[in-house]
């Protein structure tokens, strides 16, 4: 099993986090972790992203990584800031090649076969299917799953609580990755109820 294999199979739903002001990022990764989803994905779209890692870390039981990665700077910057794995809305032979020597577990976003084929030559067989919904949904995952036995997938974009299932019954789905489990302004409690509820969805 490869280091982001395990990452993926950890938890059913990994949550897509966008952080606006770091003070609310231990709490939301305490609540998170409470409701049994333990592997948090940081986008990179704020300014506050990499000091939200850096205290979700302090989280017990948090494995906190970086989201929204797209070139060797930010990759730089996120392991730098203790980043556990990585994942990207897709992928450049430059990025894969820096994330490779680098060690870190690595989920680029992949849309079509010929980015699948792209990341196979790099020896990569785990893939975050984006946008998950805008591509083509579950038809377009079977069909772009079909030549590729080998390969496992994160579908994220447009994923909620009522889609999850069909995605998580498809063999080459490991996990899915969602931000409905983390809104904006939601409380410590309701999230932790939100988790509770994507943590139990079966797989």
């Amino acid at each position: 099993m490869t280091p982001i294999e395990q990452v993926m199979r950890t938890a059913p739903v990994i949550p897509v986090l966008v952080i606006d002001d770091v003070a609310e990022a231990e709490p939301l990764a305490r609540a998170l972790v409470a409701g049994g989803l333990t592997v948090l994905e940081v986008t990179l779209r704020t300014p506050a992203a990499l000091d939200a890692i850096r205290a979700m870390k302090k989280v017990p039981g948090a494995i906190v990584g970086a989201g929204t990665v797209t070139n060797e700077k930010q990759l730089d910057e996120a392991i730098g800031a203790g980043a556990e794995f990585i994942v990207s809305p897709g992928l450049t032979k430059p990025l894969g090649k820096a994330a490779i020597r680098s060690g870190v577990p690595f989920l680029p976003g992949i849309a079509n076969a010929g980015d699948i084929m792209r990341g196979l030559d790099l020896g990569l067989s785990e893939f975050k299917f984006f946008p998950a919904m805008a591509a083509g949904g579950i038809p377009a995952l079977k069909a772009l799953a079909a030549p590729f036995g080998q390969v496992r997938f994160c579908p994220t974009g447009g994923i909620t609580l009522d889609n999850a299932p069909e995605w998580l019954a498809l063999d080459p789905v490991l996990c899915v990755g969602g931000s409905w489990v983390a809104p904006r302004g939601g409380t410590p409690e309701q999230i932790e109820q939100l988790a509770k509820d994507a943590a139990a969805l079966p797989r």
